[in-house]
């Protein structure tokens, strides 16, 4: 097995910590899903989120999926003009035994705007 970096993101609706557990746990499983990976194929994930969002950490939102000693860190993103608002993207790092072009990297919601090359 390889480790490989696995994409996504995913828009909140509304800036509340509710929401942020909604989206990131919707993002997170299908994610997982989506790639066959279970918890201990991870390694640490990487969040970021819009400048826009002040509820929560999404790395919180994401422990209630019980990850244990997996590291979760958060970061902000760049604050560009006209980027789409309430956005959290993050960076899987996994083991897998897919290949690079069989990694599904996943955006869900109105993310999907943001990658249209590689969206699932």
């Amino acid at each position: 097995m390889k480790v490989r970096a696995i994409r996504g993101a995913t828009q909140l609706d509304v800036d509340s910590a509710d929401e942020m557990r909604v989206a990131v746990v919707d993002l997170l499983t299908t994610l997982f899903s989506e790639n066959e990976i279970s918890t201990d194929d991870l390694v640490s994930i990487l969040f970021t989120a819009t400048p826009d969002i002040h509820s929560d950490f999404p790395a919180a939102a994401a422990r209630t999926l019980e990850l244990g000693s997996i590291p979760l860190i958060c970061a902000q993103e760049i604050d560009v003009a006209g980027a789409l608002p309430r956005v959290v993207r993050v960076l899987v790092h996994a083991y897998s035994h897919r290949t690079h072009a069989e990694i599904k990297h996943i955006y869900r919601r109105g993310a999907t705007a943001l990658r249209k090359d590689i969206a699932q």
